[in-house]
């Protein structure tokens, strides 16, 4: 089964926030700040423009001062189709996107951050009791730590980095509505 496109979400999800932009100025965003969660090249950016314009996702912004330069703009097709993918349930397949929607997220009141949070929070709390059963399964003695001490240290690595996150979804929520 193939695995559904994100770049065209990641892309509603810029011009959405940034009123419009051209496809150098959505390179310079992901390179500059989506980076750290998300990475594309040229050779994925521009074909992807192209079919969103074909779906009617995205339009040319007419009236650019530079007729070199491209600017695009979301349609109202593509508001429509950005908000569906929002609210798409976060499961284990897709939790990855996390980053992607929060970082789309303009209005730190929108509905969509407890949504998002309240999954999270909710998928990531199963992950840290499987851990920690796993921990309780594996290593019951000094012995059995010993025995598989790389195993150990990933999986206490992963408790941790659950608990890290689960601590950061708590605090946020709380930030919210201030």
């Amino acid at each position: 089964m193939p695995r559904p496109r994100v770049l065209p979400f990641i892309i509603l999800g810029l011009l959405n926030k940034n009123g419009s932009m051209s496809g150098r100025d959505m390179i310079k965003e992901f390179k500059n700040e989506i980076s750290e969660f998300w990475s594309v090249s040229h050779s994925q950016l521009y074909p992807e423009l192209q079919r969103m314009l074909e779906e009617g996702d995205i339009e040319v912004r007419k009236g650019s001062s530079n007729l070199k330069v491209i600017n695009y703009q979301i349609t109202k097709n593509g508001i429509e189709k950005l908000n569906q993918w929002f609210s798409e349930s976060i499961n284990l397949k897709n939790d990855d996107l996390t980053s992607v929607k929060l970082y789309c997220i303009v209005d730190r009141r929108s509905p969509l951050l407890s949504e998002i949070f309240e999954k999270e929070f909710d998928l990531h709390n199963q992950k840290l009791k499987h851990l920690k059963e796993r921990r309780q399964m594996l290593f019951q003695n000094q012995e059995q730590i010993n025995n598989e001490y790389g195993h150990y240290l990933i999986l206490t690595r992963a408790i941790r980095r659950e608990k890290a996150y689960l601590d950061w979804l708590k605090m946020n929520k709380s930030k919210k509505n201030r």
